[in-house]
């Protein structure tokens, strides 16, 4: 088991970018909302959350956040724990805080207040009954390794050992992605993004190719001010939010990060 540590991405560049470059990203969004951009797909598909797809997308078109939203939230078991952590060490007391959900879904400077030790022990007591001595072995070894609580952390080591598919389609649907919008096509957006591929013995995102993501249900959605040039995240082939350009400078340096310790045991 590797302990090699890596070092952990910083936010500054990313906030150099959006004070050089503008881009239409989404309004500014309260936490629970932010959070069910992100819910919505996957709950839809049935993979997460509870059983009410509908009203998720409701609050999100209506922007309402109220205690309603909250509960609704509070059934995405997968996700609760890391942002109960981020919050935790980082002495915020609302999971759902806006920057918490950032960290865990985007990525930003919460992460590095969350300690190796902390996230060893939190990933101990959630998945040690759980997954095989092995198994729990090579995830527990990536806290000292350097992982952060970040989705894609969660996504590329967690997921592949709880049963979940270790299939590249799966792994580039379930992980938040990150495209430039090159044309608008009706309900979708065409845009450009980089997927993840094997090359020799390492995962690694590979160079961009232009892909087709649904932005509309019913003629609503999140995305509607997207333009052309504008970058959008994306979840489960749907378009989650239009991002400022330190999101995306986030994104990318936290999945990359993340990357470079899972091929640590690939």
């Amino acid at each position: 088991m590797s302990e090699q540590q890596c070092a952990a991405p910083a936010d500054g560049d990313a906030e150099q970018a959006d004070a050089q470059l503008s881009t239409t990203a989404s309004p500014l969004l309260d936490g629970p909302q932010l959070f069910a951009r992100y819910a919505f797909m996957p709950n839809r598909l049935a993979y997460c959350g509870g059983d009410d797809y509908r009203a998720l997308f409701d609050y999100c078109v209506t922007g309402v956040t109220d205690a309603g939203l909250r509960a609704l939230l509070r059934k995405f078991t997968g996700a609760l724990p890391y942002l109960r952590l981020i919050a935790e060490c980082n002495a915020i007391l609302d999971p759902f805080d806006a920057r918490v959900v950032e960290a865990y879904w985007l990525g930003n400077d919460l992460l590095q207040g969350v300690e190796a030790r902390r996230l060893y022990d939190a990933l101990r007591e959630r998945f040690g009954r759980q997954l095989r001595a092995r198994d729990l072995e090579l995830v527990l070894g990536k806290a000292p390794a350097g992982a952060h609580p970040h989705h894609s952390f969660h996504v590329l080591e967690v997921c592949p050992r709880i049963g979940w598919p270790q299939a590249l389609p799966f792994m580039n649907s379930c992980r938040i992605s990150w495209g430039k919008v090159v044309s608008l096509d009706g309900i979708a957006l065409v845009v450009e993004v980089m997927p993840l591929v094997i090359a020799g013995h390492r995962l690694v995102l590979g160079s961009p190719e232009r892909c087709t993501v649904n932005r509309e249900c019913d003629g609503k959605g999140f995305v509607s001010t997207a333009r052309i040039g504008d970058w959008v995240s994306m979840h489960w082939g749907w378009a989650c939010q239009v991002l400022s350009l330190r999101q995306v400078a986030n994104l990318e340096r936290w999945t990359r990060y993340h990357l470079d310790i899972v091929n640590q045991t690939l």
